[in-house]
């Protein structure tokens, strides 16, 4: 106990931007033979399984980011192709999940965050998801990093929210109240066909970068101010996604953070906090009430 309580201590006290970005750019390098010794001591302490990946040796990569955002095999997963479910976004664990009660979401046993704070601050982003429910997925160092959609949307808009950068590991969330509303945070907002749905994924300590498909590595100017874009939703420019098509990646470890409209869908009973997740899996059921744009 007294030394969980020191690391965390040390989480607090540690220059966490400065380290995170120079490890970034190390891990950015294209270092040849330590790259490679890198990789290949990372895979052993990790127990990575490899073979699901599309490259399976140490030297097939030429930086340490290219390893950890490795593609997987093509059928190392299996995206559930029911249109009544959703499917697990990530490989990873279930942290925690339920309803949002009065504006609050449950980070750990004592700790809860707000919703607004989460999603950058503003209440008309956060009033969709105000009543619905949410579900938080750790991505420890083995894990496959590449995030995916858990069902069929459309971008409509994304905001950079800075902050700290302290570890999201299960004792850091444990300790650190309103770990995730502040942390450094990409807040992906989609409309569906049942309601809005926002994918928030969570910068930590030594995370080099968060990338989305759309719009590469997010990388705002330094400073305190949230940034936001806004996307078109319908026409040839909407950007759209079907289930299971990727949306972003981790440059080294971290969490994802999604909310859902009220009533939009009902968790798979069998899972809740530290049940592994993977790929593709039964993630939820889809409500059958459809809102309309009127509604939301």
């Amino acid at each position: 106990m007294a030394f969980d309580q020191l690391k965390i201590a040390l989480q607090y006290a540690m220059p966490k931007h400065a380290l995170s970005r120079l490890v970034g750019k190390l891990a950015a390098a294209e270092a040849g033979w330590l790259t490679t010794l890198c990789i290949t001591q990372f895979i052993k302490a990790y127990d990575i399984n490899m073979s699901e990946a599309k490259l399976k040796k140490a030297t097939d990569f030429s930086t340490f980011n290219d390893f950890f955002t490795r593609e997987l095999e093509d059928d190392a997963r299996s995206i559930d192709k029911n249109e009544n479910t959703l499917c697990y976004p990530v490989d990873g664990a279930i942290s925690q999940q339920g309803d949002i009660v009065d504006g609050q979401l449950i980070q750990a046993k004592g700790f809860n965050y707000s919703l607004i704070s989460l999603l950058g601050g503003d209440e008309v982003t956060a009033k969709p998801f105000q009543g619905g429910s949410f579900s938080c997925i750790y991505l420890a160092p083995k894990d496959y990093h590449r995030i995916h959609m858990p069902m069929a949307a459309t971008l409509k808009e994304m905001i950079y929210v800075p902050g700290e950068l302290f570890s999201v590991n299960p004792l850091t969330a444990n300790n650190v109240p309103n770990l995730f509303s502040r942390n450094e945070r990409v807040v992906c907002i989609f409309n569906t066909s049942h309601g809005e749905l926002a994918m928030v994924l969570v910068g930590a300590t030594i995370v080099a970068s968060i990338e989305t498909t759309w719009a590469g590595t997010i990388t705002p100017p330094a400073g305190k101010d949230v940034f936001r874009w806004t996307y078109p939703t319908t026409g040839e420019s909407a950007i759209t996604f079907n289930k299971g098509d990727e949306m972003g990646r981790f440059k080294l470890g971290s969490t994802v953070v999604s909310t859902f409209a009220p009533n939009m869908i009902t968790f798979n009973q069998e899972a809740g906090p530290e049940t592994v997740t993977r790929l593709g899996e039964h993630y939820a059921d889809i409500n059958k009430t459809i809102i309309t744009d009127n509604e939301q």
